[in-house]
């Protein structure tokens, strides 16, 4: 089956593209949460049975038979329509099927739900259901280009996969670097510092980083202690009497400085 992704371009002209969550997702997250409210249903059920059964004999305003059923009614409508309210607003999105399924509910324009929206698109869920097992909202779904319900359609919503982060691959230096255990904090430089370096510096530190493993270790020693003698001054630091580790250590931590002020600039 083909995949259907909804393009989103923000107000910085960044585009966002995201997998629309289709019927069978969709369905295995209802049915989950639906699994979940009948326990508390059943359970909110039991639990006043046993209240009244205790209150012998009943107050007053619970001695007509049609009170305590009211009471369910309404308490059970509460827990039913405000358990999606609250979890799709106060989850990002996601009750907890959603979350387990993996999707999440959004604005058509990328932004979180909204309150305003979360309610509307809630209340709309009773006409959804009609005339009965969501018998509306499935065929919805199911013929809408954007996989939608009327719920969706009225609070400008949209249901989308999770955006899950790719795990980036590591370069032979930034694994050099982690191995190395070194970070930017191992050298503090202020901003007059950092305006010192110059895009020639930048061009220098990042070759010598890329290269680095790949360079012969005599070869190596040789370059890291001219571009030492080159950058070292720059920051107060002095070459003199350092290890090849050492000044080797302190390039690196300068190109992981320089890195954030000049590999999108160039």
């Amino acid at each position: 089956m083909k995949e259907d992704y909804l393009d989103i371009k923000t107000p910085e002209y960044v585009a966002i593209q995201f997998q629309i969550a289709g019927l069978g997702s969709r369905a295995a997250a209802f049915i989950i949460d639906q699994a979940l409210l009948m326990l508390v249903n059943i359970l909110s059920i039991v639990v006043l049975y046993f209240v009244m059964v205790g209150m012998e004999p009943l107050p007053v305003f619970l001695s007509h038979s049609s009170f305590p059923v009211a009471i369910v009614i309404i308490g059970l409508f509460i827990i039913n329509w405000g358990y999606f309210f609250f979890f799709e607003f106060f989850s990002g999105g996601r009750t907890l099927g959603k979350k387990i399924v993996g999707i999440r509910v959004i604005q058509e324009n990328g932004h979180s739900i909204t309150l305003l929206a979360s309610f509307i698109r809630n209340l709309i869920r009773l006409i959804d259901s009609l005339p009965t097992a969501y018998f509306l909202g499935i065929i919805m779904i199911f013929f809408h280009p954007k996989h939608k319900r009327l719920g969706d359609l009225v609070a400008g919503t949209i249901v989308v996969h999770e955006r899950k982060a790719k795990k980036k691959k590591l370069t032979p230096i930034e694994k050099e670097i982690n191995l190395r255990g070194l970070s930017q904090n191992n050298l503090l430089l202020d901003e007059w510092t950092l305006k010192s370096f110059t895009s020639k510096d930048w061009k220098l530190v990042s070759t010598y980083a890329n290269r680095f493993t790949q360079l012969p270790l005599k070869e190596r020693n040789q370059l890291t202690k001219q571009i030492a003698d080159i950058l070292l001054p720059k920051t107060g630091l002095d070459s003199a009497g350092k290890t090849e580790r050492e000044l080797e250590d302190m390039i690196l931590i300068i190109y992981l400085i320089l890195k954030d002020e000049w590999e999108f600039e160039l």
